[in-house]
């Protein structure tokens, strides 16, 4: 079977290494517009680089009427323990030699002040009931809380009433380096094959069903064929999708939603002194990937503190790709889904209008709210994230990630970001189940899925405290991620 994947990022790859991992018989290409795998968004610094398993995430625990919901947080957790599990194996493939050039053990924290003090009280007290966040801990008092993040608390008044919560065994990764590693083995262990500086401008059936892939590489024109397609490229694919004929690609629209960070370099010993993440709570209208954070980031062994993000609205799909791209992509069945989403989300159309216009000194001034006084600390420059592009299904705006696979199982693309990378390994198995089972009907299949991941069932995992401890135990071991 020939299997074209479009999109060399964390999505594609991975969905590459795990296709060959289960079926070395596969012939899979790899179709990349940039020069390198995990250049776009998965590069470092555009993303928080978090690995997020809800530890400290307060959009993954929504409140209704003073009743916390825990359902999203135990899912994302069980989906990153899924992740660890295929990470871990392919350390003890040889793929990865060194886990510290992707994964750091980094506290994940959140601080609150009022009037939200209650609702983290009770997120920690449902949270914290739940074997997943056992370890989570709760205070108000000022000193405790100064000790987990020093940055946030030193110049801030003592008077000032705050509560936080932390977990000591969160993760800071590096998605590109993760990537890049990835793409390395792929081609030299498992023959896949990354054609890169190719983009794909098209992508329709040919008389015989197979897909043709019309691309432009170095200045020429190309082509491929496939009998499965799966686009994993980002803000990219709601184009191609578009152009794929599908009766479906009319239910989908793509809201594109940038950002920007505060970035400063640090010392090891200043990286020891705080080696956190710290999320508070986001500002009423904004989008849930507005929370603003103040970051710990390991970078090819460097140290760096990242604060925001600003978010900005940008019409365009991806970074080095223009407005035109953007506007070419829409369909007159999309304006409906694009009014609809003005109207009835304007309060974030209108913060993220605002906020593309934000100036310097404002984003100072928020650095030195959420953590006083460390806006002249350190060297701080704003630096460019990567863009997003949100999902508009059926005229409403999503903030998740969709895996969406044709009636006949011959093109898979996966749609939204959140939370992306960090579930990339357990998303990618699903959408390898909808897009090919039959590979799975094989019993040296099954037996090599349940050697990369020993449990990815997440019902087992948030049901069955004794069987996620062995699995979290074991994985976090072997990533040197280790429980005080």
């Amino acid at each position: 079977m020939n299997v074209i994947i479009i999109g060399a990022g964390i999505m594609g790859t991975t969905f590459a290494t795990l296709a060959k991992e289960l079926a070395p018989e596969l012939d899979i290409t790899i179709l990349e517009r940039l020069n390198s795998a995990g250049s776009g968004n998965s590069w470092a610094f555009n993303n928080a680089g978090t690995g997020h398993e809800a530890n400290c995430e307060l959009n993954y625990t929504p409140v209704d009427e003073e009743v916390i919901s825990v359902e999203k947080a135990l899912k994302i957790h069980a989906q990153f323990n899924v992740a660890k599990q295929f990470w871990a194996y392919l350390m003890e493939q040889g793929a990865i030699k060194d886990p510290t050039t992707f994964i750091n053990q980094t506290k994940h924290c959140t601080i609150v002040s009022e009037p939200a003090i209650e609702e983290l009280r009770l997120r920690f007290k449902e949270m914290s009931a739940h074997h997943f966040f056992e370890h989570m801990r709760y205070s108000e008092d000022f000193d405790e809380i100064k000790s987990w993040i020093p940055y946030t608390m030193e110049e801030r008044p003592r008077h000032e009433k705050m509560a936080a919560t932390v977990i000591e065994t969160g993760t800071d990764v590096n998605f590109g380096a993760l990537t890049e590693q990835m793409a390395a083995h792929a081609v030299q262990d498992l023959n896949v094959k990354i054609d890169y500086d190719t983009h794909v401008k098209r992508v329709h059936r040919s008389p015989t069903g197979r897909w043709l892939v019309e691309a432009e590489s170095r200045g020429a024109k190309v082509q491929y064929k496939a009998d499965v397609l799966f686009v994993g490229a980002g803000g990219g694919a709601f184009p191609l999708l578009k152009k794929s004929q599908l009766p479906f690609r009319s239910r989908f629209a793509g809201f594109p939603v940038g950002g920007r960070f505060l970035q400063t370099s640090i010392s090891e010993e200043q990286a020891g002194h705080y080696r956190a993440k710290t999320y508070g709570k986001a500002k009423v209208g904004a989008p849930p990937m507005s929370v603003p954070h103040l970051d710990l980031r390991v970078v090819d062994g460097k140290h760096y503190l990242l604060f925001g993000p600003f978010a900005s609205f940008k019409p365009v799909l991806e970074r080095g790709r223009g407005f035109f791209d953007y506007l070419s992509s829409m369909r007159l069945h999309d304006i409906p889904g694009l009014l609809n989403v003005a109207l009835e989300h304007f309060p974030l159309v209108k913060y993220l209008v605002s906020e593309t216009f934000k100036g310097e000194k404002s984003m100072f001034d928020e650095l030195d709210s959420f953590a006083p006084g460390l806006s002249k600390k350190f060297d701080w420059k704003p630096v460019e994230a990567g863009q997003r592009v949100q999902i508009i299904k059926d005229r409403d705006l999503q903030m998740g990630t969709e895996i969406i696979v044709s009636k006949d199982k011959t093109y898979g693309t996966l749609l939204g970001a959140s939370p992306g990378a960090s579930v990339s390994p357990e998303v990618m198995l699903r959408s390898l189940e909808q897009l090919m089972p039959s590979i799975f009907n094989n019993e040296d299949v099954r037996k090599k899925r349940k050697e990369i991941f020993p449990e990815d069932d997440l019902n087992t995992l948030i049901g069955q405290p004794d069987r996620y401890r062995e699995i979290r135990d074991a994985v976090n071991e072997r990533l040197g991620i280790k429980q005080p």
